[in-house]
């Protein structure tokens, strides 16, 4: 069993660190493009079988779905880097308290997001100016979709804890399982049932259910000081606070994030519901192409978190180093995949010529310039694990959330089309990034002159 254990869990404070970031990253990504699979599935299904205003109203709800739950996924990113610190510093006993205080904020945070979800959905589908010929399905789809959220919450916490402690192969596991339940209801909901968006959202909720009972089977059979015990569930207030320090600029930079991306949807909205679906479809491959950037991103997070406990602030430097190379040059390499197949791509999710050449010139737009937002990403991340989150949250907002704004309520009116509306990302990455890589370099000087003395002196790490 101990064997069993130590090969699930990797050291990342000692070895290679290349080949274990790869370890890391490549079953989180394969994980998250998994999801996106699915996901895609859902789009595609109900594309094919309940025609393009059904296709509009799933795919184009990301970003309403996004702001509410950002701000909560963001508290899991605190608690997988207050976890990883406390592995690295070999504190079982706050391990063991922060392990039951981040499952118990999943399933208080998932109730809430529930309950607002259900609310809010159509006031903020009006606000956003969503078409009238898709606007009741889009209803209908979110406020299921919002019922299971405790378990989405309650796996994204998990898989948190199972990350610290360098696991990503047991959320794959998750992940593949539900996913696979998910596609089969999709197609039993849309076309035996005829349910339209209502199925996809049953399945979606369905295997929500399925990926948080599998991860908490885990986590109670797990050995050692992240072993979950329901009748232990409580919030420590240290912890707590610790977990939000980290998380809460996290989540609050994801808010702001998904508050600039309905602004953005809200003025692709007015340009029709072709285009509305359209750019819905080819939206995958970026999720895509993000995902697979985000899986290096996470791999920072936790590496940098774990060795900083451990007092080696030179290897969390090679850390990034590393990962932002990869974050670099493994997304770049399916942007191009993704370019290169186009038109034949765009055809899994929809037939129709109109949709597609929507589809065709998002692609062209935001696929191509995808890596620019590698360091934006991947420093973000390794300052996380630093412990500075504010200051690339505060950075993103500026960046690339107010430019973005500035850009659609400015420029965009002037002559509004989708090309003009397009170009704001490309440009908002390359700047956020600029500005993450010399934001970067002055906490680096930071933690060195101040933070790694201070932490040799006490006792909890060893250097």
């Amino acid at each position: 069993m101990e064997k069993q254990i130590r090969k699930r869990n990797m050291d990342l404070t000692s070895g290679s660190i290349w080949n274990k970031i790869l370890i890391f990253a490549l079953p989180l990504a394969a994980s998250s493009i998994l999801q996106q699979l699915f996901n895609s599935a859902d789009v595609a299904i109900v594309g094919h079988f309940a025609g393009s205003r059904a296709l509009a109203a799933v795919g184009s709800n990301g970003a309403v779905i996004n702001l509410l739950v950002n701000i909560f996924v963001g508290l899991s990113v605190g608690a997988n880097v207050i976890i990883a610190r406390y592995l690295g510093q070999r504190n079982e006993e706050r391990v063991h308290k922060a392990v039951h205080t981040a499952i118990l904020v999943a399933i208080l945070s998932g109730l809430i997001i529930m309950f607002l979800g259900i609310i809010i959905t159509k006031p903020i589908l009006e606000l956003m100016s969503t078409p009238d010929d898709i606007i009741d399905l889009a209803v209908v789809y979110l406020r299921i979709y919002f019922l299971g959220m405790p378990f989405m919450m309650v796996y994204n916490f998990g898989a948190a804890i199972l990350r610290s402690m360098g696991d990503t192969k047991r959320p794959f596991l998750c992940l593949l399982i539900s996913g696979i339940v998910n596609v089969i209801l999709n197609l039993f909901f849309v076309i035996v049932c005829k349910l339209s968006v209502a199925g996809v959202a049953i399945a979606t909720v369905s295997s929500n259910i399925i990926s948080a009972c599998m991860v908490i089977y885990f986590l109670t059979h797990e050995e050692g000081p992240v072993k979950l015990s329901l009748k232990e569930l409580s919030i420590d207030g240290r912890i707590l606070k610790d977990i939000t320090k980290i998380g809460l600029p996290a989540g609050l930079q994801g808010v702001v994030f998904s508050f600039s991306n309905i602004c953005a949807q809200s003025a692709l909205n007015t340009l029709g519901s072709d285009v509305v679906a359209g750019s819905a479809a080819a939206l995958n491959f970026e999720y895509f192409v993000f995902f697979l950037l985000n899986a290096f991103t996470q791999a920072c997070v936790t590496f940098t978190s774990q060795n900083y406990g451990a007092g080696n602030f030179a290897r969390c430097k090679r850390v990034t180093l590393l990962c932002s190379i990869m974050g670099t040059v493994f997304p770049t390499i399916l942007s191009a995949a993704f370019l290169l197949l186009g038109e034949t791509a765009l055809k899994f999710y929809t037939t129709e010529p109109a949709v597609i050449a929507v589809g065709l010139v998002r692609m062209r737009y935001c696929l191509v310039f995808q890596f620019t937002s590698a360091l934006m990403d991947v420093l973000s991340g390794s300052m996380r694990g630093l412990g500075y989150s504010l200051l690339p949250a505060i950075l993103s907002l500026i960046g690339s959330c107010g430019l973005r704004l500035l850009w659609i309520y400015t420029i965009f009116p002037q002559a509004p089309s989708f090309e003009r509306l397009l170009v704001v990302y490309p440009v908002t990455w390359a700047m956020t990034s600029l500005s993450m890589l010399i934001a970067y370099m002055w906490v680096s000087r930071r933690v060195m002159k101040t933070k790694i003395p201070a932490m040799a002196n006490t006792k909890d790490v060893k250097i």
